[in-house]
Parts: structure tokens; C-alpha cells; sequence
């Protein structure tokens, strides 16, 4: 069987994780003596880097064998641990030893990738505040600098230009690691650092370049300069921008074709920490069936760490939508990411020989003719012998008869098909000798996919049915299949694609996640510049490329985190989260509520607090500010004892001691810009939050405004805010009643504090 070089690159890809993450979780489960990559994870780091180097050899060899090589890399900077190969039986004796909190296998964690900026109406001069402790973004560098853990840089791409950047900031204490394609030439003012994280006995990709594209895509998303005349082939062409193209840039390569390794990430965290970053952005995280708690996730552990340095950390929340309980990196200390559409499509449509003409939704460069004269084919017509009719008509692998096929463009019916997708129809069709498909199908939603030469277009099942009746009226049906054009102002928009993974948190339902959403559905970003997917025939490689998920949706929001923190340089991290959420919209650009793009109106469990803004969190009036306290509560009720707790932070008050009463009724009192409270219908349930007001006037009132979902009473205590030159922080209550006899579905509202100048909105959940 013929497979054409991009799927077979793609199945030797999925292939080669398989391996590598069935080898991972079953680290434990031969033999006791077989040697496994181990995480030995010791918390907060509270000593020199020698010495900790030291206790970690000491550690290392009460459970080995004289002079045996086992250590891979040591954490030394921001926490404290390493990686090494271990037995099972060596994992669990260390796992016993004083100041170890968790050893865990190491993980393999996978990316979330399946006129952004525009849409989002961004503007590089926004009003500034007047306030002496900001800084004017209107010169053309910042001393921010946004770190991406990926897979590596393409250093050539234009969007990584330092053209009239300043010198490399000061606090920048990091390096342009070498190898033999990539050196300190590769860096700039703009990229000014890049690392590797490659096993010697496993990688032969010792580099910071990227061979895949998806760090660059993202890292160009985020922070990329302004490129003229970018396109994919002509589509979305326009001017390519970074969200915060000021910010400087660092790289940190933690994924190669074996996948992300936690043990990589960790490292990558542990340096960027003691780089200087000020904010990192990872569009990577779990694998379907790997679980982890708050000790065994190396993005959690290493966004703690961060995070306790003053380091904003923003991840992505996953492609497993649009099934709740599927959002990942929903730590409370992570700014979590969902993906939302923009108002631009690609319309790839359908002429029928009848001169109807159908929009369908796909990226191809057809060769067709414009006129409707190719032979057209139902796939149940084109059925081989001894086949299942549905099978044949929803143009399975081996269903179709090429005699039958070939030189036709064949419709296939892919509704409640949930074995093929409409590329692996592709395929399929083309084997058979088909000349082009078109797929009836409401299931792939928002995204369309590039199907390069091969004249490809998605249908709906509405207009699918107009295409069948068609093919039943006529004993030649024809029809030709148009080249993609770009539709911008596309309408309604921004939508809730199907991917994006939902809440509520698996940690705690008490935590609303995820926190917010950002364009993730077909973006353009800079790509590298030898690839050979999707590239037309008799084309060159795009230095540009529109790629989907959750991993495109992450960098808008780091690079939103890095404008707030040029202009508000001494915030905390839980300020510039709070002022990106509380500033969010909800409504898309028919002035409706936002919806899913299968047509209901989207909850917090699908954008959090909504679709981020650019210039509103600049200044956002009152900011909630989540303190260390806080933090800790979670790690007490999420099961880790008080040594542990001390062991883990390095902020630890002498007189902090885990809750005797660990209900989630702490957690819903964390001081999130979100609320979610467990709520029978019965009773009454209190929760607190504080405020700081970081607006441009000392004396303010800020009045409440209540969105209560029906049968809920929602009462504020107090209702207004009064804050004054000595009062910047103030505190209010919130008390939800009902008359309900039961919650038969969790419900949803708002409360937003309003001094007719600024908008500061929460959304909350009450969860039956």
C-alpha cells in the first residue's frame, strides 16, 4: 500500500511516541532490576548550587553501585532535584529518603497542535498609565523577556529580526547554547538565548534548531516582529505580527521526536529561572491516560517554582474537547489557556453542474478548472463488492471500487463517522483514484485543514443533503471543487472550537478552569524553512504556516502577560493573571454570547472568563492578587502533609500550618479573579475576596453589578467599594442563596465592579 511522505511522517511520529511513552509508564512494571529515566523531585531549592549538586550525588549513590553512571541532569537553581536511570527498586528506596517529595517515572508530554492580532484589535500604542512605577511602550524594545519550552527556533525567520531592539537587558544572565547547525551568531537582541535538552543516549537532535515548526510557530505568535506580505501561498496575507513584538526572546528546546520528556521540562524550567525570564509560555503538556498529581507533573512543579520567583507562566489546556473533565495545566498558579476562532475563514467551495455553488470549509491549491465538468460520485455508488453500504459511503479504508473511482470526484458521507477524518479520506479517496472529495461532516467544526494540491472541501450536512439530491437527479452529475480563498470578517466569531479542552479541573472543581481563551484556529506564524509538508507542487517551503490548538491559543495570552508586564513592571504574577481574566468579553462580533462551534452558548468550562483583550488589561482598575497563603491551602487540601508543604516552597511562614478543616470550601476561597463553589440549592454559601485598586485615581467608588443565573440570589456585602489613598486594598463578601430544591446542572454568572471607567468582571460557578 502507497502512503504518501507526509502521513508516513506522521505515523512514524505517532509511532515513535508510543514507544517511548508506553516505555514510560511501564517504568515500573518489568523488572525490578531494569533501568528507567527517574525524577527525583526535592522541592524548593535552599542552598548553593555545589551543595546541592553534592547532596544530589550523595542521594544518587547510597542506591547504586560504586562508580555507576546513572545521574542525567541535576535541578539546581530554582527547586532542587535530578533525573536519573534507576531501577524500581532503586526509585522506591530513594523515594523514602528525607527531603525527597516524589519519584516519578519520566513522563512524555505531547504539543497542542492540531490576522489573529488584528481580529483581537491589537494595538502597539496603547494610553498610558501616568502612574511613576510604568514605563512608555512606545519606544520600539522592552527589557521583558518571554521564554518558550518547544521544540527549538528557526534563528533565520524574518519575525525574529532585531532591528531596532536596545542592547540585551542586564538581568539577562542565560546563553546561546552551540551545536553544528545553529551558534551565537543565530542569536540577537531579539533572540537573545536558546538551550537544548538533548539525552545523549537517546537524541541525535543536539541542537536549538527547530526541525518541526511548532516552536517557532508559537514563539513568533507571541513576540515576533512585523513581517510585510506574510502569507501561506497566498491565504490570510496581510502583516504578521508578535503579540508583544517589543518583548525580547529565549528558547528552550524540550521536545524531540520522542516527544517532550518531563525531565527536559524541569531542566528548562530550572534555567529559564535562573535566566531572568519573565514569562514563560508552553504549548505542550499531558498525554491522553497520564494523570499526574501536583507532585509527579513537571509543569506543575516547575510553574510553582517559577511562579514563586515572579515569573508569569501561561500553558496551554489541551486538545481533548469537548468532553468536560479534559483540561490539563490547571494548576491554580498557571494561567490556563482555551482556543477560540477569529473572523477570518477559508472557503474552499463546491460547484455543481447545476451552477449551485456550496461554501465548504478546507485549504487546497486546486488544480481543478473553474467550470463544473468533472465526473461527480456518491461513495455508496462507488462501493467495491462484497463491502457494508456504510462503510462505502463514508469512504472507509479498502471500501471503494478504484475502477469506479477514478478521474471522479467522490462525495463521501462522513456524519457520526467517528473512525476516519477527513484527511484520512484524502488518502483514501486518492488511492482509489479519485480526483478530488468532498466530506459531509459537522464534527470537525471551526478548523480548516490543508489538504494541499489534493481539491479537498468540508460540507455541512444541510448542504450535504442538496449535494445528494444532485447526484439522484441527474445520470452525469459533475462538478469542480475551487481553490481556497480567504473570507475575512467571518461571522459569528469568535466560537469555542470542539478541540479546546473543557473544565472543570480534575484538581478541584473549586478552582474554574480554563482561565481564558485566545485565538488558536488557523494562525499564521512564521514556520522553518526547510519543510516539506503541505507544500503545493512546484513551490517552495512557506517561511509561513497556519496551524490549529490550544499550543497557538497559549502564545497570544504570554505575549498579552509580557505587554502588561512592560507596562506594569512591578505587578505580581496573580496582578497581570487577574487583570488578563477580569478584563475578557463574552459576546462575539454579532454583539450575541459566544458560542461552541457546534451552536450553544459557550460556559466558563469552555473560555473561562471569556476571550482575552489586548489593551483593557494594560489598565485594569482593580486587580485580585492571589497570595502565598493561598497557594499553600491548595497544596494542603490536594493531600501533601506540612513537612512536604515546607519541603516544596521556599515563602513558607513560620507559623503556616495546613487547615484542620480541608473542605473545598478553602479552595473557594482562594483569592482567585474566578469563583466556583459547591452548591446543593440548599442553604447558603459565603465566599471572600479582596481587591486592590491599581487605577489612575487614589479616590474612587466602584459599584456591583450581578448576572445570577435563575433561582439564585447573589448578594454582595458591600455592594459599592469606596477606596481611598490609604485604603488601596478592600475586601467584600459573597453570599449565594437559592429556593431550589436541588441543582440538577452546575450554574453559571458574574459579578463585575464598575466605577464607569473600568469593567472588572468574575465569572462563577455554582457545582451541584
Amino acid at each position: 500500500m502507497k502512503i504518501n511522505n507526509t502521513l508516513f511522517l506522521h505515523l512514524l511520529y505517532a509511532f515513535l511516541l508510543f514507544l517511548r511513552a508506553s516505555s514510560s509508564s511501564n517504568a515500573g512494571n518489568g523488572s525490578n532490576n531494569s533501568k528507567e529515566v527517574y525524577i527525583v523531585y526535592m522541592g524548593a531549592a535552599d542552598s548553593t548550587n555545589a551543595s546541592l549538586r553534592n547532596d544530589h550525588a550523595h542521594l544518587l549513590n547510597s542506591v547504586l553501585r560504586r562508580n555507576e553512571k546513572a545521574l542525567i541532569r541535576n535541578y539546581k537553581h530554582g527547586f532542587s532535584g535530578f533525573a536519573a536511570r534507576l531501577s524500581k527498586d532503586e526509585a522506591a528506596t530513594i523515594a523514602h529518603k528525607s527531603g525527597v517529595v516524589s519519584v516519578f517515572p519520566d513522563p512524555i508530554l505531547k504539543l497542542y497542535t492540531t490576522r489573529s492580532w488584528d481580529f483581537l484589535k491589537y494595538q502597539s500604542h496603547v494610553k498610558i498609565d501616568t502612574k511613576p512605577n510604568t514605563i512608555s511602550n512606545s519606544s520600539s524594545t522592552s527589557d521583558v523577556i518571554l521564554g518558550i519550552l518547544d521544540t527549538g527556533i528557526w534563528p533565520e525567520s524574518a519575525s525574529f529580526s532585531d532591528e531596532g531592539m536596545g542592547p540585551i537587558p542586564s538581568h539577562w544572565k542565560g546563553t546561546c547554547m552551540k551545536s553544528q547547525d545553529f551558534n551565537s551568531s543565530n542569536c540577537n537582541r531579539k533572540l537573545i538565548g536558546a538551550r537544548y535538552y538533548a539525552d545523549p543516549n537517546e537524541d541525535d537532535d543536539s541542537t536549538a534548531r527547530d526541525s518541526f515548526g511548532h516552536g517557532t510557530h508559537v514563539a513568533s505568535t507571541a513576540v515576533g516582529a512585523t513581517v510585510e506580505n506574510a502569507s501561506f501561498y497566498g491565504l490570510a496575507a496581510g502583516t504578521a505580527k508578535g503579540g508583544s513584538p517589543d518583548s525580547r526572546l529565549a528558547v528552550y528546546k524540550v521536545c524531540s521526536s520522542f516527544g517532550c520528556r518531563g525531565s527536559a521540562i524541569l531542566a528548562a524550567f530550572d534555567d529559564a529561572i535562573a535566566d531572568g525570564v519573565d514569562v514563560l509560555s508552553l504549548s505542550l503538556g499531558a498525554s491522553p491516560g497520564f494523570t499526574p498529581d501536583l507532585t509527579t507533573d513537571p509543569i506543575a512543579i516547575g510553574a510553582f517554582h517559577a511562579v514563586e520567583r515572579g515569573i508569569v507562566v501561561v500553558c496551554a489546556a489541551g486538545n481533548a474537547g469537548p468532553s468536560p473533565y479534559t483540561v490539563v495545566n490547571d494548576a491554580p498558579w498557571i494561567l490556563t489557556v482555551a482556543a477560540s476562532t477569529i473572523d477570518r475563514d477559508f472557503q474552499s467551495s463546491i460547484v455543481l453542474g447545476s451552477n449551485k455553488t456550496f461554501q465548504g470549509r478546507a485549504i487546497n491549491f486546486s488544480p481543478l478548472s473553474n467550470s463544473p465538468q468533472y465526473p461527480l460520485i456518491y461513495a455508496e455508488a462507488a462501493k467495491a463488492d462484497n463491502i457494508d453500504l456504510i462503510e462505502a459511503r463514508q469512504c472507509h479504508s479498502d471500501t471503494l471500487d478504484a475502477n469506479k473511482v477514478k478521474g471522479k470526484i467522490v462525495v463521501c458521507d462522513g456524519k457520526n463517522d467517528e473512525t476516519y477524518v477527513t484527511r484520512d479520506k484524502v488518502d483514501i479517496v486518492k488511492r482509489a483514484g479519485g480526483i478530488g472529495l468532498v466530506h459531509i461532516t459537522d464534527e470537525e467544526g471551526a478548523i480548516a485543514s490543508n489538504y494541499v494540491d489534493f481539491p479537498t472541501t468540508v460540507i455541512n450536512s444541510k448542504d450535504g443533503i442538496m449535494i445528494i439530491q444532485y447526484l439522484n437527479s441527474t445520470s452525469k452529475p459533475v462538478a469542480t471543487i475551487l481553490p481556497t480563498v480567504t473570507d475575512l470578517n467571518h461571522k459569528p466569531a469568535p466560537m469555542v472550537p470542539n478541540f479546546s479542552s473543557r473544565g472543570p479541573s480534575t484538581l478541584s472543581s473549586n478552582i474554574l478552569k480554563p482561565d481564558i481563551a485566545a485565538p488558536g484556529v488557523d494562525i499564521l506564524a512564521a514556520w522553518i524553512g526547510n519543510s516539506a509538508e503541505e507544500v503545493p507542487k512546484g513551490r517552495k517551503p512557506s517561511l509561513f504556516k497556519l496551524e490549529s490548538g490550544t499550543s497557538m491559543a497559549c502564545p497570544h495570552v504570554s505575549g498579552l502577560a509580557s505587554n502588561v508586564k512592560i507596562q506594569n513592571p512591578t505587578w505580581s504574577v496573580s496582578a497581570i493573571k487577574s487583570a488578563i481574566m477580569t478584563t475578557a468579553i463574552q459576546n462575539d462580533n454579532l454583539k450575541a454570547p459566544i458560542t461552541t462551534d457546534s451552536g450553544s452558548v459557550a460556559t466558563p468550562y469552555d473560555y473561562g472568563a471569556g476571550e482575552m483583550t489586548t489593551s483593557e488589561p494594560l489598565q485594569p482598575g482593580l486587580v485580585y492578587e492571589t497570595n502565598t497563603i493561598d497557594y499553600l491551602n491548595f497544596l494542603c487540601y490536594v493531600g501533601l502533609n506540612i513537612t512536604n508543604v515546607k519541603v516544596i516552597s521556599r515563602t513558607v511562614p513560620d507559623n503556616f500550618s495546613c487547615p484542620k478543616d480541608l473542605s473545598s470550601d478553602l479552595i473557594s476561597n482562594i483569592n482567585y479573579p474566578s469563583i466556583a463553589v459547591n452548591f446543593t440549592g440548599k442553604g447558603v454559601v459565603n465566599v471572600s475576596r479582596t481587591v486592590t485598586n491599581v487605577g489612575e485615581e487614589d479616590e474612587t467608588i466602584y459599584s456591583s453589578i450581578v448576572n445570577a443565573p435563575s433561582g439564585v440570589k447573589v448578594t454582595l456585602t458591600p455592594n459599592k467599594l469606596q477606596f481611598t489613598k490609604s485604603s488601596k486594598k478592600l475586601s467584600y463578601q459573597v453570599t449565594f442563596s437559592s429556593t431550589l430544591t436541588s441543582l440538577k446542572e452546575d450554574l453559571f454568572g458574574s459579578i463585575t465592579w464598575s466605577n464607569d471607567k473600568y469593567m472588572v468582571r468574575s465569572p462563577f460557578v455554582l457545582t451541584k
